[in-house]
């Protein structure tokens, strides 16, 4: 009677702990995991299958698992790091607890691997801008003129302006993207922002951040980039605009330019249909001076 409570006790705990797996999502980077003897797989559309199998699983039994993005090159500098064997099993396990606390995660919510895949591999590059943005302004150092920190005071101007951008938008939901050309490529940050009823303006404080400090990283450096503003709401068609970066201020696009900005195959430069329902229009005046004394970093 006591065994029978006891595993019944252990099947309720298990649902109690929530769990993470390390996801080799590239085919390179599991060639790459096969130099491990202990690595037990040798065929990845296999690899996928079973870990898609154990994710249903798990969930079926009301287990929570997150997906972390297993990067074999992160791994081995870990090991090297921390002196652990490479080639064991528990050397594996421990760099995916560290991924679960800060790498690449996403939820596995019943959703097709096929879908999660790109959906963590899009998290990861999102992850890497932030990352590159934030180290960067943390060493431009300050301006020889002022003695200001550069980085601070362009994150500072990136708030305004994402703030005033917000502001002035229409009602319903946005959908923001900024581009920054920077080495070795170009930085993309997006942010989602709605509006409640009574004009409260809704948005992810990551997401935020993360597009803050991608818009900060363009400010500081001077580098070409660009912004473009989505809105949508029942009942009116989707108004698209935007902005191109100069230095620290935003320069309105014209209607024209957005229209063929969207309307331009990016890769073969052909044209492509506008979207019907569309307005791609000018962007309105966010009533912000960058900086009166003509002073710049």
């Amino acid at each position: 009677m006591a065994h029978t409570e006891n595993r019944a006790i252990r099947r309720v705990l298990r649902r109690e702990i929530a769990g993470t797996i390390g996801l080799l999502t590239d085919e390179h980077d599991f060639i790459a995991m096969r130099r491990y003897r202990t690595f037990a797989f040798d065929d990845h559309t296999a690899y996928l299958q079973q870990v898609e199998h154990l994710l249903k699983t798990l969930a079926a039994q009301g287990s929570h698992t997150t997906v972390a993005l297993f990067d074999p090159q992160e791994y081995a500098d870990y090991c090297a790091e921390g002196g652990l064997e490479p080639d064991a099993p528990a050397s594996r396990t421990r760099f995916t607890a560290e991924l679960a606390a800060t790498g690449a995660t996403v939820p596995y919510e019943g959703q097709p691997l096929a879908e999660l895949v790109p959906e963590l591999v899009d998290e990861a590059v999102r992850q890497a801008a932030w990352q590159y943005a934030t180290t960067v302004l943390a060493h431009l150092g300050s301006c020889a003129s002022c003695g200001e920190d550069i980085g601070r005071a362009a994150f500072a101007q990136a708030s305004r302006l994402l703030t005033r951008i917000l502001d002035t938008a229409s009602p319903g939901h946005r959908h923001l993207v900024c581009s920054v050309s920077a080495a070795p490529e170009t930085l993309v940050a997006v942010l989602h922002a709605d509006q409640d009823p009574d004009g409260t303006t809704r948005i992810d404080e990551t997401e935020a951040l993360e597009f803050t400090s991608v818009l900060a990283l363009g400010i500081a450096t001077h580098s070409a980039g660009g912004l473009v503003m989505r809105t949508t709401a029942p009942g009116t068609a989707d108004r698209v605009y935007g902005w191109r970066l100069r230095g620290e201020r935003l320069e309105p696009l014209t209607a024209a330019e957005v229209f063929d900005a969207y309307c331009t195959d990016i890769e073969s430069g052909d044209l492509v249909s506008p979207e019907s329902d569309v307005d791609y229009c000018a962007p309105p005046d966010l009533g912000i001076d960058t900086d009166p004394t003509g002073h710049s970093h």
